[in-house]
């Protein structure tokens, strides 16, 4: 069955600044979440997938990685080294360890499953006890980036919740991530096994999932056409986000009203990297999907 999309992590340093930024550009935010592990969150949450600022807030809790064991942590201390944006995609999961013993045979990381949990803060002032188990993915063709799924081990209703899911741009999910690489056709099959689902190949692009929880993968060409403010790179990266807004006009509204600067390309409204946080945001109608 294709997988879902089920969060973005995008890594910052500074997770108040990030923040602020990102309420500039309409979204509303989850108070801090602490892991146990010495990163911190924000979350941007929709109805069925989000997008999570994350930051090192205590270096000594980062566990190094070992043999058999991939350290979340210890991957965005390393790719904030090298600057901010999206280094990871989540992938949603009724079974993180079923998934991590998939990806093992299937040659794409034999790492072990991780399970933690954390304190959230309900929108009352309460807090609750959040679960998740993760498996990860890598692939040496992808160097400095990563892929897991993520399977949230209590109620529901504990996370996801609707006084949270209301954005002042409009924004309703993430349905599309956008990658670039030299060579898109190069990772079709990491990418066809990542995600259950057939890959499309165009001149200069590949495309995986159905319409609504895709990734695409753009050379070159195709990057500086579609993507004109994102320069391309020697390794494949994470470069955009497509998020469906209720309607495009009030997001236009409000980020001009907060000093965003975007650009109009036909119906997408596109937000530039620098505003971001090192991540494109294309705002497309929900009649577009």
């Amino acid at each position: 069955m294709p997988r879902h999309l089920d969060h973005l992590v995008i890594c910052v340093r500074d997770l108040a600044q990030a923040a602020l930024d990102w309420q500039k550009l309409g979204f509303t935010l989850t108070p801090t979440g602490v892991h146990p592990f010495g990163t911190s969150n924000r979350v941007a949450m929709f109805a069925n997938n989000f997008m999570e600022l994350l930051a090192v807030t205590d270096a000594a809790a980062v566990p190094p990685a070992a043999p058999g064991r991939f350290s979340f942590a210890a991957h965005n201390q390393d790719f904030a080294a090298g600057g901010e944006g999206m280094s990871m995609l989540a992938l949603h999961s009724a079974g993180a360890h079923a998934d991590a013993a998939h990806f093992a045979t299937n040659h794409m990381g034999a790492y072990a499953p991780f399970d933690f949990g954390r304190d959230a803060m309900l929108p009352d002032g309460r807090t609750a006890r959040v679960e998740f188990s993760l498996a990860f993915a890598t692939d040496p063709a992808m160097p400095g980036i990563a892929f897991f799924t993520c399977q949230q081990r209590h109620p529901p209703e504990l996370f996801w919740k609707p006084d949270y899911q209301h954005h002042p741009n409009g924004a309703l999910r993430v349905i599309e991530v956008v990658m670039s690489a030299p060579e898109p056709a190069k990772h079709r099959e990491f990418l066809e096994r990542l995600m259950e689902s057939p890959a499309e190949l165009g001149p200069g692009r590949l495309t995986v999932g159905k319409t609504g929880d895709r990734i695409t993968v753009l050379g070159p060409g195709e990057l500086s056409q579609r993507l004109p403010d994102v320069a391309g790179d020697a390794a494949p990266r994470f470069c955009a986000a497509r998020l469906a807004v209720s309607d495009l006009d009030a997001t236009r509204r409000a980020l001009g009203a907060n000093g965003v600067g975007f650009e109009m390309r036909g119906t997408v409204l596109l937000v530039p990297p620098v505003a971001s946080r090192g991540l494109a945001l294309e705002f497309v109608g929900r009649e577009t999907i």
